[in-house]
């Protein structure tokens, strides 16, 4: 069973092939360019990509909703507030 609920991202940002720091300086900028409770989907190939971006989430009061990870890429859901 199921527990998640869908994430429906008003966004995606793929940064695969890039290498920390670029993912998050991408999400970054993406993320401050999405209005309040707007979700941005990160599609990430770099396996530090995930701790940095929640990392930043937490300190900047953005939330990290979810990491979902399908062999080497992970998508990361982060939702402005």
């Amino acid at each position: 069973m199921n527990l998640m609920t869908e994430i429906i991202p008003d966004e995606t940002l793929d940064v695969r092939g890039e290498c920390c720091p670029y993912p998050l300086i991408l999400t970054k900028k993406q993320v401050e360019q999405l209005k309040s409770g707007e979700i941005l989907e990160v599609i990430a190939d770099d396996p530090v990509a995930p701790q940095n971006i929640d990392a930043w989430a937490k300190k900047s009061g953005n939330r990290l909703l979810a990491v979902k990870q399908e062999g080497k890429v992970y998508n990361i859901f982060v939702q402005r507030t």
